[in-house]
């Protein structure tokens, strides 16, 4: 039997904790990219994947070596897993806002308490307006190794809440996603015609992170949208749900427009590399959800935001996209003339538009570097660092 050199230490077990369980195709393009980066990082490290859907996580995250439940599960079953980290990571994607940063943190800070080292990898965050959110932001933040957001939002939303750190901003680690195939015969199996000019769209529902949406409102306008893009264009429209959730607004949508037979809702069951596969399809895209426009981005189209929340928005800006102010019926007639100008002088802006991408890559490369530098400051084992981090602010973890 051979036994390791006590000069060369185990390699890290490192912890990943994010909203990740198949409900959102962002999210698992997020978590694709996360493993990626920390596979390429530490090859023989020991990949752990706290899931809200264990069993999905499983037979969709080959990288991850193993994936424990974190909702439904006994505390110390939980503490005893994270105990045994020698990273914690968490995010990326958009998890602190109000109702759900307190919980993701509260892992974190059970972690921190026990001496494991704590990342923030290119997270999103807000709305905060909840006090016990913002305590927990405020403290667990505060007590991480190294903070580094996805958006400069974030960082204002940070700054406001009271963390007083540095905070790096880089951008969303699905901007590293490979693509996948979408064949011909997947495009027909969904009734999408081959020989067509196809307009991608992406709708939303309403919720805590997006709750100034009037659905109503936005359904009547994007389906107003379509409608022109069928007549401009002579295109149909291929809804792209994100989440579950989506299908239902897109239905909605589509029952809106009066054009419904040029419009399709893509019904199959599709990986973050397969929809990114998708875009080679399409000749448009108009969107809300940020990882769709993302996708849209990184395949060179033409992209018209919907900005329903700062991120979006953020995310226009920085791709020199258009960035219209909120989604509302009374926006019809500016966003209608602003896709008219984005159809004509795209070929004009397509370098541009790439050379932005490319920039955006770079930063988000940015986020595995810092993460890499804390590993490479690691100590050979978790053990060792059990009593490290018990001083602090004792924001209390209570029973999950």
């Amino acid at each position: 039997m051979t036994t390791r050199s006590p000069l060369v230490p185990p390699e890290p077990r490192i912890g990943v904790l994010g909203s990740y369980g198949g409900l959102n195709t962002g999210d698992e393009a997020i978590l694709t990219c996360v493993l990626t980066c920390l596979r390429a990082l530490r090859p023989q490290a020991r990949l752990v994947v706290f899931s809200r859907d264990a069993g999905h996580t499983r037979a969709h995250q080959p990288l991850a070596d193993e994936v424990p439940a974190w909702e439904g599960v006994p505390h110390r079953t939980l503490l005893e897993t994270l105990s045994g980290l020698d990273l914690l990571v968490l995010g990326g994607g958009g998890i602190l806002y109000d109702g759900e940063a307190r919980r993701y943190l509260r892992l974190v800070r059970a972690a921190q308490l026990g001496g494991v080292r704590t990342f923030a990898f290119a997270v999103g965050a807000g709305p905060l307006r909840e006090p016990d959110d913002r305590e927990a932001v405020r403290t667990v933040l505060s007590a991480m190794d190294e903070v580094v957001v996805r958006d400069e939002e974030t960082r204002l939303v940070l700054e406001e809440v009271g963390v007083e750190r540095d905070v790096t901003v880089t951008a969303d680690p699905a901007l590293l996603l490979s693509p996948e195939p979408f064949t011909a015969q997947m495009m027909a199996q969904e009734g999408v015609p081959a020989d067509a000019r196809l307009v991608g769209m992406s709708v939303r529902e309403p919720g805590r992170a997006a709750e100034h949406l009037n659905e109503g409102d936005y359904h009547a306008l994007i389906a107003g949208v379509a409608d022109f893009l069928v007549r401009r264009l002579d295109a149909h429209v291929v809804f792209v749900p994100m989440e579950r959730q989506d299908v239902r607004h897109a239905h909605a949508v589509l029952s809106r427009m009066a054009a419904p037979d040029r419009g399709r809702i893509l019904n199959g069951s599709y990986s973050p590399g397969q929809v990114l596969g998708l875009m080679r399809h399409l000749d448009l895209v108009v969107g809300m959800r940020l990882h769709f426009l993302i996708f849209a981005a990184l395949s060179g189209l033409p992209v018209l935001p919907l900005p329903y929340a700062g991120k979006v928005f953020d995310f226009a800006r920085r791709l020199g996209a258009p960035t219209l102010v909120g989604v509302a019926r009374e926006q019809s007639g500016l966003l209608l003339a602003e896709l008219d100008r984005l159809w004509d002088e795209f070929p004009q802006r397509r370098p541009e538009l790439l050379a932005r991408v490319r920039d955006l890559r770079d930063l988000a490369r940015e986020t595995g570097v810092r993460c890499g530098a804390l590993l490479d400051g690691l100590p050979g084992t978790a053990g060792e660092a059990v009593e490290r981090g018990r001083a602090g602010s004792p924001w209390v973890v209570e029973e999950a």
